[in-house]
């Protein structure tokens, strides 16, 4: 008896020697960014303060959008499913956590004696601590934690989406109402452009292919007219999407300001992006969640160790019931070691070591792919911020040209004709101007949502 005892307390002190050299080392994720922005604007043309990733949409100030991204956060769906994700994933985690903690229970159990002649009732405690031993602990909260970790960057990218579209179609749906009342303006302009031509027509002062071209600039300016609607009816339906409500929001339906961006910088660091960009920070936990798989299956390898003990009271239901109870307690050692599966564990090593070898390229590929996101997300904010200021340049012309056409005509020196014409080339210059003040405020939600907003910070174990 003393033999076997010190037979497994050898095998134990071995199993506890070797548990000191089993571990499964996290991944050096060295990621090959650039220095800095090729595509952010030269320190020489850097303006304004750079936008807060955490409340960006606050650079258009304007209070409508602020009140509806408040109320998309407090009401979307997709981000309150993320919430209840994220306590699932919690409490996942606590649990993973008392795995390797003292477990006491209480049981009760009848039970007859072989001969059938005495029934016992049994009433005892089990108590059992499995030893977190062989990096067994450190896989089970490596995987516990990408899971819970994994659950929160997933809010954050939820409130990232949200926030983008709110904006964007906030975005949209005034530019598409600009829109409309420009082309309104446009049609009537071109229909007084058409009357003119008639009556110059009459008077010998025109040609028939005059009057036909105004005729036909008016059924362009028509057709081009309903375009904005259904642009209109888009953006609304998405909103109700994102605010969760079945009803239209009746403070969007009333045209209103389109949305002014004002001059911005974009100046963060590449290094940054590793922090910020949800698509990084799941692959970074992905091959956090690897590890901890690959450093279970290892564990699987060596022995199971642990304490155990039990205390038990049988009493006799039936039969002798001379004898009084006893509680009889027991304790000790709880080795459990694997011996042939016909290498099934190794073979679970081996495809945990192939996942995890592809978490870490999956990590890599997510970085170039987010770089090469906000290259080109900075790259075209830079062409249609240019293009919004030549925009706004050639309407600025456009209206000293009008004005010099209405002093004309009060002087004498042009016809309404000439009036109406610049009318026209000012509102078209309105126009333009108008969509690229929207492509320029969309291409700067394309820059945030590819920067990916403010996340909280990783634990790696």
């Amino acid at each position: 008896m003393i033999a076997r005892t010190r037979i497994l307390l050898a095998a134990a002190a071995c199993s506890l020697l070797g548990a000191c050299a089993v571990s499964t080392p996290l991944p050096d994720l060295h990621a090959d960014l650039p220095a800095h922005w090729h595509n952010a604007p030269p320190e020489s043309a850097k303006l304004g303060p750079q936008p807060n990733l955490d409340s960006w949409w606050k650079t258009f100030d304007d209070a409508q959008l602020d009140a509806l991204i408040q109320r998309a956060l407090a009401q979307n769906l997709t981000l309150q499913q993320a919430q209840l994700r994220m306590r699932a994933a919690r409490a996942r985690e606590h649990l993973a956590g008392t795995q390797f903690a003292p477990q006491l229970s209480f049981r009760t159990f009848s039970q007859p004696d072989p001969a059938a002649t005495t029934s016992y009732y049994e009433v005892g405690f089990d108590a059992l601590w499995e030893l977190p031993l062989f990096g067994r602990g450190a896989g089970t909260a490596r995987v516990a934690a990408a899971d819970a970790q994994t659950a929160a960057t997933q809010i954050s990218a939820a409130r990232v989406s949200i926030t983008a579209e709110v904006a964007r179609n906030y975005v949209d749906l005034r530019a598409a109402q600009a829109r409309a009342a420009q082309f309104d303006r446009i049609v009537e302009l071109r229909r007084n452009a058409l009357e003119l031509a008639q009556v110059r027509l009459r008077l010998k002062l025109a040609s028939r292919d005059d009057v036909d071209k105004a005729a036909g600039e008016l059924v362009q300016a028509q057709a081009d007219a309903a375009e904005p609607a259904a642009a209109i009816a888009q953006a609304q339906q998405a909103l109700d999407v994102l605010l969760a409500q079945a009803q239209p929001d009746a403070s969007l339906q009333a045209p209103g300001p389109q949305p002014s961006l004002r001059d911005v910088q974009f100046t963060q660091a590449p290094a940054d992006l590793l922090r910020t960009r949800p698509e990084i920070r799941v692959a970074e936990l992905e091959v956090l969640n690897a590890t901890g798989e690959l450093g279970i299956a290892r564990a699987d390898l060596w022995p199971k160790l642990g304490l155990g003990g039990t205390l038990i009271s049988a009493t006799r239901v039936n039969g002798d019931l001379d004898h009084p109870n006893k509680a009889v307690p027991s304790a000790g050692p709880i080795i459990d070691i694997p011996l042939f599966d016909w290498g099934a564990r190794r073979d679970t090593v081996t495809a945990r070591d192939a996942q995890l070898q592809a978490a870490v390229l999956g990590y890599r590929q997510a970085v170039l792919e987010g770089v090469a996101e906000a290259e080109s997300a900075l790259a075209q904010w830079q062409r249609d911020h240019a293009r919004a200021a030549a925009a706004h340049a050639q309407l600025a012309l456009a209206n000293d040209a009008k004005a010099r056409a209405d002093t004309l005509r009060h002087i004498g020196l042009a016809d309404k004709s000439d009036a109406v014409q610049s009318s026209i080339a000012q509102a078209q210059a309105q126009l333009q101007a108008s969509v690229a003040q929207r492509d320029a405020a969309i291409a700067f939600i394309a820059v945030y949502k590819s920067l990916g907003g403010a996340l909280p910070p990783l634990v790696m174990q």
